[in-house]
């Protein structure tokens, strides 16, 4: 058995120009960092909001192991086609019991067995079930069933994912933030070996604001009218993050990466 696995977990695809440079840019940075998991948001990969069945296979085509979403990922109804059926697409696993589609998925690669929990924050957002209460329900159905078990956590608030990370440290071995589209720079490792970085970015286009037309973007705020957004073009690139993780699954580095 490997004694580390390398997860590279991938920030927001926005749009195509968001795919695209993705699918230029992932086979390198799986093969230059090693990677033995790919893990995508993919919540705005479909003009800005949500996902289809075609961008889902795509991405899948491309290397991506596991597609994590968020609070857009009900912005297209075609992705309801396969949230049942596609066990590695997930949405956030705290929406109420009923809703479509799966929380959390595990994957077997190179010896290792990684469990991927979506979770999706409340704070300034739709007051869905806790978080951390669902993690608290997740974790031991999962544990002895993982070697590893990170965590897309889907949130605005910086104040909410730094604190679900001190929360879940030593039983999460990582955690992501996602969500806000702006890479932080404080990844650390916990006092418990749990690896955390507050929000791991976008990928898309930085000739924008947070991935959408920069000019329609500043008269929203000058007028504070309804201005219709749209996906941005240029200036592309890929915020991500890869997790390196021993085999008592404790993180041993994080690195950022924007490509």
């Amino acid at each position: 058995m490997k004694q580390t696995f390398k997860i590279l977990a991938v920030g927001d695809v926005v749009g195509r120009p968001g795919r695209q440079i993705l699918k230029d840019k992932l086979q390198g940075m799986i093969d230059t960092h090693r990677i033995d998991l790919v893990i995508v948001n993919g919540e705005n990969a479909a003009g800005g909001k949500s996902i289809t069945p075609d961008i889902a296979q795509e991405f899948f085509s491309i290397g991506v192991d596991v597609i994590t979403t968020g609070n857009h990922v009900w912005d297209n109804s075609e992705v309801l086609k396969i949230l049942d059926s596609e066990p590695a697409l997930l949405r956030p696993a705290n929406y109420p019991t009923g809703v479509k589609g799966h929380g959390y998925h595990i994957v077997e690669r190179k010896g290792f067995r990684a469990c991927v929990i979506n979770l999706q924050g409340r704070l300034f957002m739709e007051p869905i079930d806790c978080p951390f209460q669902k993690f608290d329900v997740l974790y031991p159905l999962v544990k002895d069933k993982s070697d590893i078990i990170i965590v897309d956590f889907h949130a605005e608030a910086t104040s909410e994912k730094r604190a679900f990370g001190w929360y879940v440290d030593g039983r999460a071995s990582a955690v992501f933030g996602t969500h806000t589209h702006v890479m932080t720079a404080d990844e650390e490792i916990l006092a418990k070996g749990t690896g955390f970085i507050t929000d791991v970015g976008m990928t898309g286009s930085f000739n924008s604001v947070i991935g959408v037309n920069k000019e329609n973007s500043v008269k929203r705020f000058l007028t504070f009218t309804r201005v219709k957004f749209e996906v941005a073009e240029g200036n592309c690139k890929v915020n991500a993050a890869v997790f390196e993780i021993n085999k008592e699954g404790k993180t041993e580095s994080i690195v950022r990466i924007i490509a």
